[in-house]
C-alpha cells in the first residue's frame, strides 16, 4: 500500500512538471477511460436487465393463453428485446385477423409478412442492445495511438532539453522521459479494459441473438397453431 501511494505521488509530480501537450494527452488518455468504464458499467447493467427480463418474458408467454391480455402486461418485460418482437408480430396478426371478410373464418393469409416484422423488430432491438459499443471499439483502437504519440513526444522533448543543457544525465531527462512511459501506460490501460469488454459484449450480443431468432421461430409456430387465439 505504502509504495502505491508513493507512486501516485510520482505520478502527480509528472504531470504537474509537464509539458502542456504532455497534459493534455494525459488528460484524454483519462477521459476515454473514464468514458469507456461508464459504457461498460451501463452496458453490463443492462445486459442484466434484459436477461433477467427475457427470462420472465419466456416463461409467461409460454403460459399466456390470451395474447391480448398478455400484451397488456408488457410493461413488467420492458427490458426484454424479446418484448419488441412480440409487440411487432402480435400487431401483424391482428392486422390479418381483422382483414377478414363477413362469412369467412379469421385467419393468418400472409405469414411471410409476420416473418418481416418479427425481423424488423429484430434489428431494432439488436441496435438497441448494441448501442454505444463503437466507443469501446474506437478507445480500444485510439488510445494507444494516443499514448505513442505522449511518448515520442516526451521523447522529443528529452533531446530537447539534452542540447539546452549540452549534457544527457538523469536529471536533464527525467522529466520527459517519465512523461513518455506514464503516457504510454495510460494508452493501455484506456485501451486494454476496452477491447476485453468489446469483445466480450460482442459474445453476449451473438448469444441474444441466437435468443432473437429462437423466439421469432417460437412466436411464428404458435400463431401458425392458434392462431384464432389471438383475436
Amino acid at each position: 500500500m505504502y509504495f502505491l501511494l508513493l507512486q501516485g505521488v510520482n505520478l502527480r509530480a509528472v504531470v504537474s512538471s509537464g509539458s502542456i501537450v504532455a497534459k493534455v494527452v494525459l488528460i484524454i488518455l483519462l477521459c476515454f477511460s473514464i468514458f469507456s468504464w461508464l459504457v461498460i458499467f451501463q452496458k453490463v447493467l443492462l445486459f442484466q436487465r434484459s436477461r433477467r427480463a427475457s427470462e420472465k418474458f419466456r416463461v409467461a408467454f409460454r403460459k399466456a393463453t390470451d395474447w391480448r391480455e398478455f400484451k397488456g402486461r408488457g410493461n413488467s418485460y420492458s427490458f426484454s428485446p424479446l418484448l419488441g418482437l412480440f409487440l411487432a408480430g402480435y400487431g401483424e396478426v391482428i392486422y390479418q385477423l381483422r382483414q377478414a371478410t363477413p362469412g369467412n373464418k379469421s385467419q393468418i393469409r400472409n405469414m411471410e409478412a409476420v416473418e418481416r416484422s418479427l425481423q424488423r423488430a429484430s434489428v431494432v432491438e439488436m441496435g438497441r442492445m448494441e448501442k454505444s459499443l463503437g466507443v469501446l471499439a474506437t478507445v480500444a483502437a485510439v488510445s494507444p495511438f494516443v499514448g505513442l504519440f505522449g511518448t515520442v513526444w516526451g521523447i522529443i522533448e528529452a533531446f530537447q532539453r539534452i542540447g539546452e543543457m549540452g549534457n544527457a544525465n538523469l536529471v536533464t531527462v527525467a522529466v520527459p522521459i517519465a512523461e513518455a512511459l506514464v503516457a504510454t501506460a495510460l494508452g493501455l490501460i484506456a485501451a486494454i479494459p476496452a477491447l476485453m469488454a468489446y469483445n466480450f459484449f460482442q459474445s453476449q450480443l451473438k448469444q441474444w441473438q441466437t435468443e432473437i431468432d429462437d423466439y421469432s421461430l417460437e412466436f411464428i409456430s404458435l400463431s401458425e397453431r392458434n392462431f384464432t387465439e389471438t383475436k
